[in-house]
C-alpha cells in the first residue's frame, strides 16, 4: 500500500509539462464557459497526483503513457519531491476554489483559478516550475528538511551533470 501511495522520483519533465498544459486547458475552459463543475475533475486530479503520482490520475496517465514518450525534446529527469510539492499547491488552489464555489458561488471561486493558470502556464509552456522554486526556497531556509530531496539540497551534482552533458 505504501508503494501505491508514492510519487515518482525522478519525474519525466515532459510528463510534468504535459500535466501542466492539461491543467491550464481545463481551468481556462472552466473560466471561459462558466463551467464550475470542471473544478471537480481538476481537484480530483491534484488529489490523485499528490497521493499516488500519475497512477490514478487520468491526466497523469495520458501524460506518462501517451504524450511524454512523443515529446523527445523535453525528455529529462527532474527531482520528484518538488513536483509533488507543486501538485500540493495546485490542490490547495483547486480545493479552495471548489469550497468557495460550493459555499459562495462560481463568481467568487473562478478568481482563485487565475494564479493556478499562471503557475501551470509557466510550467507547461516555459518549463519553469514555480512550486519547485518555492520548494527550493523553503529547503534553503530549513522549513523542508534536506532528507526530503537530497538531490535538491546538493545542486552541485546537478550542475556538474549539466556541464558534462550540455543539451
Amino acid at each position: 500500500m505504501k508503494r501505491f501511495f508514492s510519487f515518482p522520483n525522478p519525474v519525466n519533465d515532459a510528463a510534468a509539462r504535459t500535466v501542466a498544459i492539461g491543467v491550464v486547458t481545463m481551468a481556462l475552459v472552466a473560466l471561459v464557459t462558466n463551467t464550475a463543475w470542471l473544478l471537480i475533475p481538476l481537484t480530483y486530479g491534484f488529489v490523485a497526483r499528490v497521493a499516488a503520482g500519475p497512477k490514478i490520475s487520468p491526466l497523469g496517465q495520458f501524460a506518462v503513457r501517451i504524450a511524454a514518450p512523443r515529446l523527445t525534446r523535453f525528455q529529462k529527469s527532474v527531482p520528484g519531491p518538488p513536483k509533488r510539492f507543486a501538485q500540493a499547491i495546485g490542490l490547495a488552489f483547486t480545493g479552495a476554489a471548489t469550497i468557495v464555489w460550493l459555499s459562495a458561488g462560481w463568481g467568487d471561486a473562478r478568481w482563485i483559478l487565475i494564479p493556478l493558470i499562471l503557475a501551470a502556464s509557466l510550467e507547461g509552456f516555459l518549463g519553469y516550475c514555480l512550486g519547485c522554486t518555492v520548494f527550493g526556497w523553503l529547503m534553503r531556509r530549513g522549513v523542508i528538511p534536506e532528507k526530503i530531496c537530497v538531490e535538491c539540497a546538493d545542486l552541485s551534482r546537478h550542475y556538474a551533470t549539466l556541464t558534462n552533458n550540455p543539451s
